[in-house]
């Protein structure tokens, strides 16, 4: 009886760990969806390819700019490697780094 209850335990936790989750919502203190309240910059890797950034306090994100139809990455060389233009700051929380 006591295997059972273990083997259902273990299969419960399982299956809830495959619950699906929108990660284009930030459930933070200043929650919501993030297309709507991060602003994105641009960033030049050493390689002179464009990196999409944003920064919403505490934490960051980074896409690399993708050609949509060859799914290439994008190397337009308007700025020199190192470089950001754009949106740098984020929401008004602190980083605490």
């Amino acid at each position: 009886m006591g295997v059972r209850i273990i083997i259902g335990l273990t299969a419960a936790a399982l299956l809830a760990a495959c619950e699906k989750t929108d990660h284009g919502v930030d459930r933070g203190i200043d929650a919501g969806r993030l297309a709507e309240k991060v602003k994105w910059g641009i960033y030049v890797d050493p390689d002179g390819c464009d990196i999409w950034m944003a920064d919403d306090g505490i934490e960051g994100y980074s896409v690399l700019r993708l050609d949509p139809k060859t799914g290439e990455r994008v190397c337009s060389g308007v700025l020199p490697p190192g470089y950001a233009a754009g949106h740098k700051r984020g929401s008004s929380i602190p980083d605490p780094i």
